[in-house]
């Protein structure tokens, strides 16, 4: 807002510049001037000068005017900005054009600033200095943003590519997760969800609808426990208590036992009086997969299916045809370690099969989705094709695209202003889903 307010101040008074300086349009000129400087009065006095800025203005019209100003020769300037000296005529008159006004005079012995020109100098140079240093601390912050999760994620990224020590692997993803913890608000407790081991999380006033929220870890790791800070922040922001379960894991517990185990927990919600349309379930990476499984064995036996599903960075192709390396981004889930993963849960079970791989399956009847993709993530294309995919069945789908360079971001949402709107969102959508908040008007989307 400041770069912006400085640019209108620059060129409002640029414009009373040209008021002071130029004689004042007729006729036909009259009218076409009018159109740039503002309203002419009958007796041909400016009567509105502080027009908009021109939206096409250009940081490099800027440049391009200050080092002429600065060294008013046009050849010297041209040399500066490693510019033609044509180029850089164009680049001034283009600019003249759309603020409307002469910023130099010109002869073949010198060049000097209009009074116009005189009152862009100044504003035009803060305007750019403050431009390129809120474009250097920036980046610094992106950089120090992208190598903290690096940092974070590596010990995860050597582990998972060796599944001979389990203990190892599953010790490292519970370090990766000790680093966080739920917002202060939510009061954590231990449960049983059909069976299963679980935590419920829940904030004080939360709603009586109900997160099913299901942890990932790549189906050999993670757990409720580790998994409680990212189950309550969305429990908080969906204003809804979660119950996260300990599903149980590969390679000792292959398919199908993941989901029979939330199948269990859900249909557990049904018995203890718990409305489908209040209900709703949450995974991320490996579990976003395992909600799609999840949801897909309810409909196949019958069962009164969730009000929606938030689908977080989701593994959803078990075959590995669309995975592909991280683009830009820490190395945590590459090709060679999606497999290894998906042999260990599959242990054999055909990755065409439609209840392991959505991209496979009739989603005719699922309800709405939410599908989170990271732009870098290596599960980035399989996440886009689910939601066309879907959608060619009439499934309403949200999809939204996070320009952050990792793996299921959402964990970072305590440090990582792109993690903290995507959980702000799912929380948008759970509560639209289960008629806890005012729906949005025809047309309106989440934001």
């Amino acid at each position: 807002m400041a770069l912006l307010g400085l640019l209108i101040d620059a060129f409002s008074l640029t414009r009373a510049g040209v008021a002071r300086e130029r004689p004042i349009p007729h006729d036909a000129d009259a009218q076409d001037a009018s159109r740039v400087h503002g309203r002419y009065d009958r007796m041909g006095i400016v009567a509105e000068i502080a027009a908009p800025v021109p939206e096409t203005v250009e940081l490099r019209h800027l440049r391009s005017f200050v080092a002429v100003a600065e060294e008013l020769n046009f050849s010297r300037a041209a040399q500066r900005l490693f510019l033609s000296q044509p180029a850089l005529s164009r680049q001034i008159r283009s600019l003249e054009r759309l603020i409307g006004c002469e910023l130099f005079r010109r002869s073949t012995q010198r060049v000097e600033l209009t009074l116009a020109g005189e009152a862009l100098l100044a504003r035009a140079r803060t305007l750019l200095t403050d431009a390129d240093e809120a474009v250097a601390a920036t980046r610094a912050v992106g950089g120090e943003l992208a190598a903290r999760m690096t940092t974070i994620w590596q010990p995860w990224a050597e582990a998972a590519t060796d599944l001979d020590d389990l203990d190892r692997l599953r010790a490292t993803a519970e370090e990766v997760h000790s680093r966080f913890t739920p917002p202060a608000e939510i009061a954590v407790t231990a449960t049983v969800a059909g069976g299963v081991p679980a935590l419920r999380l829940a904030a004080p006033g939360a709603s009586d609808a109900t997160i099913l929220f299901l942890h990932g870890g790549g189906y050999i790791g993670g757990s409720a426990f580790g998994y409680r800070h990212l189950a309550g922040a969305v429990a908080a922001a969906a204003g809804m208590p979660a119950i996260a379960i300990d599903y149980r894991l590969a390679p000792e517990h292959p398919y199908p036992s993941a989901v029979e185990d939330a199948m269990n927990a859900y249909t557990w919600l049904l018995d203890s009086g718990s409305d489908p349309a209040r209900i709703v379930l949450v995974g991320d990476s490996s579990a976003g997969g395992l909600t799609m499984s999840t949801l897909l064995t309810l409909r196949e036996r019958g069962v009164a299916l969730p009000a929606g599903a938030a689908l977080l960075c989701p593994w959803v192709d078990l075959s590995g045809r669309t995975h592909r390396p991280p683009q830009d981004a820490p190395m945590v889930f590459l090709p060679e370690t999606a497999k290894v993963l998906a042999d260990a849960y599959l242990d054999g079970h055909p990755t065409d099969d439609p209840l392991v791989n959505p991209l496979r399956a009739d989603l005719t009847g699922l309800p709405p989705l939410l599908i989170h993709a990271a732009s870098g993530d290596s599960v980035f294309q399989e996440a886009i094709l689910l939601g066309k995919w879907a959608a060619s069945f009439g499934v309403p789908v949200t999809t939204s695209i996070f320009p952050v360079p990792t793996h299921d971001f959402h964990i970072f949402w305590s440090f990582l202003p792109a993690a903290a709107t995507a959980i702000e969102q799912v929380g948008n959508f759970l509560r639209h889903a289960t008629g806890t908040a005012t729906a949005p008007a025809d047309g309106e989307r989440l934001p």
